[in-house]
């Protein structure tokens, strides 16, 4: 960490958790952005580059910061932070909007920032997967995804959202206008050069985060472990020790399935294992957008997902029709039969659309044009 960097943490706590930006000139008004302040705290490219929100949250504010508005930034889980000023826009993407509400002035635009389903559905999700868990293995898990419950969303004018379709949906109830943004992806990828498509078509990788039966990682062990001629690759965080503990065999005792943790998309061991691999299987019980799954398809992973993923599969992907192991097992099977011309197709046009659809630069236009519907609102 730089000196500077020291310096911006100090100042950071002394000004009370909040982080203050100013435009060039005389400010023409002011917003406060509730979600993350790492990225303003911490500017190394391994920081913005962990999750796509980070650098989403920065081009935010500068979205703001260009057009002249003094911007405030403060982490979504601040409980204690009390505005001091009025503000023409308020953005949070959990429930801080609903306890804002009462500090904020009349004439700011409330906006909802939705990054994933409706809490309600969200956990209900988990319990869901984790219940079907417990009737088959016989275990109890504890959830970890499950969000504060809060009515955040209920308080907002707008809501801007990168989301897919099934996490859209779960906001449908509330009436209010939504504007679509993509999701931005972390990694970029240029077509591995030398890919052998009838090496790579039985092996598949499970690239996810923290919540292995939120995010389906039980489906796809023990699919996999019924098909001993197809190997799995589990790549990201799956360490919490109740899982590890239900499924220690297959994690570590089953010869076609290895546990390879965390890996860095930019490293030599993702290099490799996206040039022998075929697809990525991730039959999440719920997600905004799946950032792994993009940054996969950017990678050229073919993607065999839940529609709760909130990816479009089109023509190159695979969308799973139940969230069970012998449908994750089915389409294994039948993607790893194709031809090896089909099997080049799938992944070049996997790989077009993330590079078309998810990118910072999509992002930074679509937000950019979400501002200008702001503008033109508080004009009214």
């Amino acid at each position: 960490m730089t000196y500077r960097e020291i310096l911006r943490r100090i100042q950071f706590r002394l000004q009370g958790r909040v982080v203050h930006l100013r435009p060039k000139n005389t400010p023409k008004g002011r917003v406060l952005i509730s979600y993350t302040t790492l990225p303003f705290l911490d500017t190394r490219e391994r920081t913005l580059n962990a999750h796509s929100n980070r650098w989403e949250c920065k081009q935010m504010a500068q979205e703001f910061l260009d057009r002249g508005y003094a911007v405030d930034v403060i982490d979504f889980d601040n409980t204690r932070f009390v505005p001091k000023h009025a503000y023409d826009f308020c953005i949070d993407p959990h429930e801080n909007l609903e306890r804002l509400d009462p500090f904020l002035n009349a004439a700011c635009i409330r906006v909802y920032h939705a990054t994933n389903a409706h809490w309600l559905a969200l956990n209900s999700a988990e319990y869901s997967r984790l219940k079907d868990l417990q009737q088959r293995r016989g275990v109890t898990l504890l959830p970890q995804r499950s969000i504060k419950p809060g009515h955040g969303v209920d308080f907002a004018n707008i809501i801007s959202t990168v989301c897919g379709t099934y996490a859209n949906e779960t906001y449908t109830y509330t009436g209010k206008q939504m504007f679509q943004i993509p999701v931005s992806s972390t990694h970029t990828f240029d077509a591995p050069a030398d890919k052998n498509f009838d090496q790579a078509r039985n092996q598949f990788i499970w690239f996810g985060g923290a919540g292995a039966v939120h995010k389906g990682l039980d489906l796809v062990l023990e699919a996999f472990a019924a098909m001993p001629q197809y190997r799995l690759l589990v790549c990201g965080k799956f360490g919490e020790p109740d899982f590890q503990a239900a499924y220690h065999t297959e994690l570590y005792e089953t010869p076609n399935i290895k546990s390879v943790g965390y890996i860095d998309p930019q490293s030599d061991e993702f290099e490799k294992i996206r040039k022998e691999s075929l697809g990525i299987v991730y039959p999440s019980s719920s997600e905004g957008c799946a950032t792994s799954v993009v940054v996969a398809m950017h990678a050229g992973f073919i993607p065999i997902v839940s529609p709760e993923t909130g990816v479009e599969t089109k023509e190159f992907g695979i969308t799973l029709s139940q969230n069970t192991v012998e449908e994750i097992q089915k389409q294994v099977r039948l993607l790893a039969a194709e031809p090896r011309e089909r099997l080049q197709e799938r992944a070049k046009a996997a790989q077009h659309y993330a590079s078309t659809h998810h990118t910072r630069a999509q992002f930074a236009e679509k937000y950019r044009t979400f501002v200008d519907t702001l503008e033109t609102e508080r004009q009214k």
